[in-house]
């Protein structure tokens, strides 16, 4: 059985997995999961994410995982080559808070489900949902500006090869692009995000070359 990815092309915890799997030169099935439309919650897929949310990880032997940051730290203990995470436990603790940024405190609030609960719920229309997804990027982008001028990348965020950290932030840079936003405003932000799109592992996984 060969390793399988469910995701779809603009989901950027999808976006994760796929440059964390890029950057171990792992090999892998990515199976199109449209959460546009509602495919993850197909009894197919339920009966690997009962979340009804991508991305999920099926190993050769089946063994399944899912939530981008599990597996992504799941990745990077079960092939150590080339390390995602630092050796020290300050420096990882460092790694996690500059990832959870996005993962916890920005794309929970922008997902199609909280969109579309937006609209149905509260009556919020395309333009308004909109705004609120700017928003949140925004937000984020703000807080990743002012932790990397307090701590500038060098030239990754933790030093001289890309690991989760640079994965989230490159992850919350697609996002902003595809709702349009300007990274100018956030010159730290942006010159560490175009860094890590230099580089193929990450270039190969944006939603633009998957579209």
């Amino acid at each position: 059985m060969t390793r399988r990815m469910y995701g779809f092309w603009r989901s950027i915890a999808s976006f994760r997995v796929r440059a964390a799997l890029n950057l171990k030169n792992l090999g892998y099935e990515e199976v199109s999961v449209d959460i546009l439309q509602g495919e993850q919650f197909d009894s197919s897929f339920e009966q690997l994410n009962t979340a009804h949310a991508v991305p999920a990880l099926v190993e050769e032997d089946g063994f399944t995982l899912t939530q981008s940051l599990a597996i992504m730290e799941y990745l990077d203990e079960v092939y150590p080559e080339p390390p995602l995470m630092p050796d020290t436990a300050r420096e990882r603790a460092y790694a996690r808070t500059l990832a959870l940024v996005t993962v916890a405190d920005t794309h929970p609030l922008m997902v199609p489900r909280v969109r579309k609960h937006l609209a149905q719920e509260f009556g919020a229309d395309e333009e308004t949902v909109t705004r609120w997804v700017r928003h949140w990027i925004g937000e984020g982008m703000g807080d990743y500006e002012r932790m990397l001028k307090q701590r500038p990348p060098q030239p990754f965020a933790l030093g001289n090869s890309p690991g989760i950290a640079d994965i989230c932030i490159a992850g919350h840079a697609m996002s902003a692009e595809l709702f349009s936003l300007d990274l100018s405003p956030y010159p730290s932000f942006k010159a560490l995000s175009e860094h890590c799109f230099s580089i193929p592992a990450f270039r190969n996984a944006h939603a633009r070359n998957l579209a």
